[in-house]
């Protein structure tokens, strides 16, 4: 006999998916989000309503440690708060390219063209910033906090690509200036900015490629 949890629970409602249906049902989502691409070019056309929002309740559903859910989203229209993100994350990105990084970083960035010049900021209808929550006089400690939001970013990407959007995912460094702009409380850290809109007619993105599945899955 199985003891009862001491701790409250709820059935689970398994979504079940006949065996047949299985491998067809990943095949498309693959193929999806193998169309999925980071842009820098955006168009000014206006994102549908509740889109976003939508996404970011399903980034919302991702698992994290102890269920403490150590993420904040906050969402940038306001064409003002845009441009003050572009100019700080701009003075930012100088540093690095001038003096912090690396010639190897540098050399492996090259192809694709990348630079400290970041329009897409402004230019992208919505800008998701995402911040890591940390223990604070109104929230918990938590735990796996950069694990718990990287999954929920990744549920955030595909759940907007799902829905015809392009997005980019910039990492500034330090980001500490983004609670400033974003008014948020020190407990809080930037983990990623994430323009999010259609892209641009003349949209172009690198010539890249994605690993084979040989050189990513291994069986034991």
């Amino acid at each position: 006999m199985v003891d009862e949890p001491t701790y409250p629970t709820v059935p689970h409602r398994h979504r079940g998916v006949p065996a047949h249906e299985a491998e067809a049902r990943s095949r498309a989502f693959h193929d999806v989000m193998a169309e999925r691409r980071t842009v820098r070019d955006f168009s000014s056309q206006p994102i549908p309503d509740n889109v976003v929002e939508w996404a970011i309740r399903t980034a919302g559903t991702a698992p994290s440690g102890a269920n403490v859910q150590p993420w904040r989203f906050v969402v940038l229209t306001d064409p003002e708060r845009k441009r003050r993100l572009r100019e700080a994350a701009e003075q930012e990105e100088r540093e690095f390219y001038a003096h912090r990084a690396s010639e190897e970083w540098l050399a492996a960035l090259a192809p694709i063209g990348t630079d400290w010049h970041k329009p897409f900021l402004e230019d992208a209808p919505a800008v998701i910033v995402v911040f890591e929550v940390h223990k604070g006089p109104d929230s918990p400690r938590p735990y796996y906090t950069k694990e718990s939001v990287g999954i929920a970013v990744g549920l955030l990407l595909a759940s907007l690509h799902q829905a015809g959007l392009a997005t980019l995912t910039h990492t500034p460094s330090p980001m500490r200036f983004l609670n400033e702009v974003c008014d948020r409380p020190p407990e809080e850290r930037a983990a990623v900015v994430i323009p999010v809109g259609y892209p641009a007619e003349d949209a172009r993105v690198p010539d890249i490629h994605r690993k084979p599945l040989e050189q990513v899955l291994v069986r034991l």
